[in-house]
This record gives structure tokens, C-alpha cells and sequence, in this order.
């Protein structure tokens, strides 16, 4: 199995360009990212070429976080700031190499009609959908569980199928988190068999806790193994919050590579 590890999410005892160099210090050859737009693009494509990862994920910019903003797509009246997001979004991806882009929906406010909120998302994904397929880029979309993240608009796997379904273009993908399925109550091994050939990215933390693998009830193990099975070759990215020390977390990494030939 290959795992990317997520330096927004992982690492952040350090400032954000030296977490790269921690990722390979761990032996880890691919990253993912949510957001790296802090950094100039330029600064980010030194690190990753001085430490030889890859780059195999990053969010839109998602509006303004500290607000609660968590993405644009629903919202008719904020079209040109999606724009820009997906502008920018699209010019790291393009500069970093990057070939997978999450566009995050947004949380709907309560005098929005959920009508509406789809409309629109299905409007804007369309949109960045078109425009990263001129690059050979997939835009992802995700199911969040609404406990870690209340009033998101995109909870239901079924209907995000759905929606690419509807929208029929090849390079709009599922991002699949185990962490959010588990959340939502889904059987996980199911779910994936369910919606495998949507599926482009996979993604873990354990549940409850959101921490690393063997912090929760989730057996790990047994769903990589799984997602071996089933023939999964992408990566699964490594978004969960160290209940400890980052390097610390990871002494379930080591082991299952020790163990499994778990992959890099």
C-alpha cells in the first residue's frame, strides 16, 4: 500500500515548508495538503524537489476559514470569488504538479433552500470540472460527516455518486475518507465496493478521535488489506491530528511497514 501523508494535518509542531523535509525524514515519497496557499507555489516545488515527494492532493481555496467559511460552491451570489478560488487552486495544481483538486461545498446557511444550494454546487463543480480537464486534472468531491463540520452541504455518499452521475464528466472523482464514512454510519468495506469506480483518492483517520491509526475503533489493518484486495493502487492519504508527538504518531506506520510491506 502507498500512504500520503498530510502536512496540514501531521507535522505541525513545525512551520509548514520544513514539514516536507519530515515526511521524508519518516520515509514517506507523497504528500497531500488542504490548503497551501500561504506559501508561495515556488517555495513549496523547492521542498518538494529537495525531499523528492509528489504532491497528490490539495483543496480549493475554500473561502475565509476563520469565519467558518468552508467553501463556495453553493453560494449564487459569490461566483466570482469561486473564480478566483478555482483560478488559484488550479495554478498551484498546475505549478506543484498536483493531480487531484477537492472542492469543498460549502455550509448552508438556514434561510438557503437546500434546492437552490444544489443547483448551484452542481453549477460550479461543473465549471471547475471543465476547467481543470484542460489540464488532465480531477476534481474531487467529498462527503463530510456533519458532527466534525455542522451545516456542511455534502454529507450523503449517494447523492455526491449521484451528482457526478448527473453531471457526466470523467474527471470528477469521489475522495473517499474512512474517517467520515465511519462517522456517518456506513459500513466502510461496503460502501467502498458500493462506489469504487468513482472512487480516486481514499483517505484514514480513525474513529472516534479523528487520531492515528490504533487510537480508535477502526481495524486498520483489515481495511488496507481490503483495499489491497479489491486492487486499489492510489494512495491513502494520512489526514488525521496526532493524538501525541507527530513522529511519535507514527510508530504505527513503522511497524506496518516493518510488518506488511506497507509501501511509501
Amino acid at each position: 500500500m502507498k500512504f500520503a501523508v498530510n502536512v496540514s494535518t501531521v507535522f505541525t509542531e513545525t512551520p509548514f515548508l520544513a514539514r516536507f523535509a519530515k515526511a521524508r525524514q519518516h520515509g514517506f515519497s507523497l504528500v497531500e495538503c488542504q490548503f497551501p496557499y500561504a506559501a508561495a507555489p515556488e517555495a513549496i516545488a523547492c521542498e518538494l524537489a529537495a525531499h523528492e515527494l509528489s504532491l497528490l492532493l490539495i483543496n480549493l481555496p475554500a473561502g475565509d476559514w476563520e469565519k467558518g467559511e468552508r467553501g463556495l460552491a453553493i453560494f449564487p451570489d459569490r461566483h466570482e470569488a469561486f473564480q478566483r478560488a478555482l483560478e488559484e487552486g488550479l495554478r498551484y495544481a498546475v505549478e506543484l504538479g498536483v493531480p487531484h483538486l477537492h472542492c469543498m461545498a460549502g455550509v448552508v446557511p438556514k434561510e438557503m433552500a437546500r434546492e437552490q444550494a444544489k443547483e448551484t454546487y452542481m453549477r460550479r463543480i461543473d465549471e471547475a470540472a471543465a476547467a481543470l480537464a484542460v489540464h488532465g486534472l480531477t476534481l474531487m468531491i467529498e462527503p463530510i460527516n456533519p458532527f466534525d463540520m455542522p451545516g456542511y452541504f455534502l454529507t450523503d455518499i449517494a447523492e455526491a455518486a449521484a451528482i457526478i452521475r448527473d453531471l457526466g464528466r470523467p474527471n470528477i472523482k469521489l475522495q473517499y475518507d474512512i474517517y467520515h464514512m465511519a462517522r456517518l454510519g456506513f459500513d466502510v468495506a461496503a460502501t467502498f465496493a458500493a462506489y469504487e469506480p468513482l472512487i480516486a483518492h481514499v483517505q484514514f483517520a480513525d474513529a472516534p478521535g479523528r487520531h492515528e491509526p490504533g487510537t480508535g475503533a477502526l481495524p486498520y489493518r483489515e481495511m488496507f488489506a481490503f483495499l489491497q484486495k479489491r486492487g486499489y493502487n492510489g494512495a491513502i492519504g494520512l489526514e488525521y491530528i496526532p493524538s501525541r508527538e507527530s513522529s511519535e504518531s507514527l510508530g504505527w506506520y513503522e511497524e506496518y511497514r516493518r510488518q506488511e510491506g506497507g509501501g511509501r
